[in-house]
């Protein structure tokens, strides 16, 4: 298989959040009270800030990336309006900053880190380059007491101007990016098997794999071979909504399913990983896919959710 990039990832535009109840590894300081209850009266999380702590889940699932920073008080501000001033701009170009560290080495799809193949694309590097500058500073809040500052920032992802749709978008036309993020993997072939009913989409249950969302997760057949490759979906589709839905249970798949129009999705469990962002069927599974496809055609337009760990 051919090395393959890692591209990144921001994003924003507010939807329903699937893994709004679980407990966000990334954590504000009690102190930001306000920050806290902004987070929550909005069912958001933060993807990752200054701590180093990241969750990437996060960012797929609620369809949005928020990265935070904090400063302290400059001492040679006398003015307390002066130093909040300040320590709020500060908290801005620290989340900015880490913001840029994290796009540097966010995976998309295979094992190799992105900063690796930045040189050969330039239109990675300035992508990257220009939406850290473009970020909008979405919550700020000042502590009197701790005399620190913390600002949240958020990217778009999806959408006309998101970040995964300039990548898509590229992708699409450029022949040397495409094949670097294609798979040199044949598509899987069978016969056919009749099935009792008519599937209109894919649920991949992966809770048993080390397996993290990207923006191209493929799923192959125990011999190798291809199932589903985002790379050959169209640039509309991906930029519209990606290349799947990513929950931590099966009701939330279905109803993530249902708002792209799913009504009978075909589940089935991932047999294996291929890495950390594609994912293998059993053989039996794998004919069922390839089978239920060739009815519904739904891995065209991306109808599949990966139910995650």
């Amino acid at each position: 298989m051919k090395r393959l990039l890692l591209l990144i990832i921001m994003l924003a535009g507010v939807v329903q959040p699937v893994f709004a109840e679980d407990e966000n590894p990334v954590q504000v300081d009690d102190t930001f009270a306000k920050t806290k209850a902004w987070l929550s009266g909005r069912n958001l999380t933060l993807t990752g800030g200054t701590s180093g702590t990241r969750d990437d889940t996060a960012a797929f699932s609620q369809e949005a990336i928020l990265f935070y920073g904090e400063a302290i008080g400059n001492p040679n501000h006398k003015s307390p309006a002066q130093r909040e001033l300040m320590a709020k701009r500060a908290a801005v170009v620290t989340a900015q900053r880490a913001l840029a560290e994290y796009l540097q080495g966010f995976a998309i799809v295979g094992d190799t880190l992105v900063k690796d193949g930045m040189a050969e694309y330039d239109v990675i590097r300035s992508a990257v380059a220009s939406f850290v500058k473009g970020s909008q500073v979405v919550f700020q809040e000042y502590s009197p007491e701790k005399d620190a500052a913390i600002a949240i920032i958020k990217i778009g992802m999806h959408g006309a101007k998101g970040f995964a749709s300039s990548f898509y978008e590229k992708l699409s036309k450029d022949p040397k990016l495409k094949k670097e993020f294609g798979t040199d993997k044949p598509a899987f072939k069978a016969d056919t098997v009749r099935l009792d009913e008519v599937y209109d989409g894919l649920i991949v249950d992966a809770t048993e794999q080390d397996f993290r969302p990207a923006l191209i997760n493929r799923i192959f057949a125990a011999n190798g071979e291809v199932l589903y490759d985002p790379a050959k979906v169209s640039q509309k589709v991906l930029v519209d909504q990606g290349c799947g839905e990513y929950t931590n249970s099966m009701e939330k798949a279905r109803a993530a399913l249902a708002a792209r129009n799913v009504k009978n999705p075909l589940v089935v469990k991932a047999s294996g990983a291929a890495g950390s962002t594609d994912l293998q069927l059993a053989d039996e599974d794998a004919v069922t896919v390839y089978s239920a496809n060739r009815k519904g055609n739904f891995l065209a337009g991306a109808k599949v959710a990966f139910v995650l760990k």
